[in-house]
């Protein structure tokens, strides 16, 4: 999935409105929007800001999945 999908489907399971997490991030309801639509993409900060406010990691809002990194790099 892509980040846009994940930061909206986290938001959702978090009970959350666009409103909510831009008041959390000091942001517009109309940048959330565009970040779940795709039209935007957030700096490393935001996203850190956006995981932080919805209780997961910015590897989780990137890949969906919290060890999917760890597990693609793995030593063998």
């Amino acid at each position: 999935m892509a980040f846009s999908d994940n930061l909206k489907n986290i938001r959702e399971k978090e009970g959350m409105s666009q409103q909510d997490l831009a008041d959390k991030l000091g942001i517009s309801q109309k940048a959330v929007y565009s970040y779940e639509k795709g039209i935007r993409v957030p700096n490393v900060l935001l996203a850190y800001y956006m995981a932080t406010a919805l209780g997961t990691t910015v590897e989780t809002l990137v890949n969906g999945t919290g060890n999917a990194t760890r597990t693609a790099y793995k030593r063998r």
